[in-house]
């Protein structure tokens, strides 16, 4: 499986080193910004081509299938173009930053047949197996999903604090991840509300919000958001059931009194990016749909474009 990879920032490199660990994988190219990172990233990794263009990329027959790493705000029409020229897909969440965007995206994955899968990596977490392996075994079921997507941002920074050339988004992207997850866990979402604060003067975004669902179970799901905080980051997801509670800290996971719970079997690899690219190989290989298939997180994008019509 020979792969390309577009964006080689913080992210793109996560998705790298877990490739290095699936057989029979190789890099052959990377894309990136500027030609100095996509040059070190390619000699870090063993790529054999590097350049600031996708097409150049995308023209290459060596290379049967893409990892999108970009900003957000080009995933939709590069997703497309990967398809369009014969290339497997893997596009990094949000699949787009709006409903007309994610539905297109859909459409040409239906003619191509091609695989197309989004990067909603807490199905892939081996925390959030554990819970669903739990709830599919008929063991636990959720009541309410508490969850804190929080960060201190003021400029557009990087995982690695460096400088990027894009704005972030607490709804089309952060809440993504929460979005999906909840109606993965706890069935489709029948209702959803949400607010959101002051937008920052600079950045033009909100910088917190708010969002409540429901599910058809009746599951309920409270969602903050913040670029504000200024303590731990991340997201932490604490599943209040009816056997039990579970505390998700990305790949580890705790009971409701913060002991931590062995998940070191729950997959091969304790690494949810490494799981979630995995995933992408195998249902190439296998000619079928992956777990998190534009098919299977459309559904979360409606959502997200209901709620943004509320503000």
């Amino acid at each position: 499986m020979r792969i390309a990879l577009a964006g080689a920032g913080a992210f793109g490199e996560k998705h790298l080193d877990g490739l290095k660990l699936i057989d029979g994988v190789e890099i052959v190219s990377i894309i990136s910004r500027t030609g100095e990172q996509a040059a070190e990233v390619a000699a870090k990794y063993g790529a054999k081509h590097h350049s600031t263009e996708l097409e150049d990329a995308l023209a290459r027959d060596d290379v049967d299938a893409v990892i999108l790493c970009t900003p957000t705000q080009m995933h939709a029409e590069q997703a497309i173009a990967c398809m369009k020229a014969g290339k497997h897909v893997q596009v990094e969440i949000p699949l787009a930053d709006s409903w007309a965007d994610a539905q297109a995206v859909l459409d040409v994955q239906k003619e191509t047949g091609l695989t197309c899968m989004v990067g909603h990596t807490r199905r892939f977490n081996p925390s959030h197996q554990f819970v669903k392996n739990q709830i599919d075994a008929g063991t636990f079921n959720i009541q309410q999903m508490d969850v804190q997507t929080y960060f201190f941002r003021r400029k557009n920074m990087n995982a690695k604090g460096q400088p990027r050339s894009w704005t972030d988004h607490l709804l089309w992207h952060h809440a993504a991840h929460t979005v999906d997850l909840f109606a993965y866990m706890a069935d489709p979402i029948v209702k959803a509300n949400a607010i959101e604060g002051p937008h920052h003067p600079e950045l033009g975004i909100a910088m917190d919000m708010s969002i409540q669902m429901k599910s058809a179970k009746g599951a309920i799901c409270t969602l903050s958001l913040s670029f504000n905080n200024d303590g731990p980051l991340g997201t932490f997801f604490r599943y209040i059931g009816d056997t039990a509670t579970y505390i998700a800290r990305y790949d580890d996971l705790f009971n409701g009194k913060e002991e931590q719970i062995d998940v070191s079997k729950v997959a091969v690899s304790m690494n949810g990016i490494e799981l979630q690219d995995r995933e992408f190989i195998a249902a190439i290989r296998e000619g079928r749909e992956p777990n998190s298939s534009v098919q299977q997180v459309l559904p979360c994008y409606k959502v997200l474009h209901d709620l943004e019509l509320q503000f």
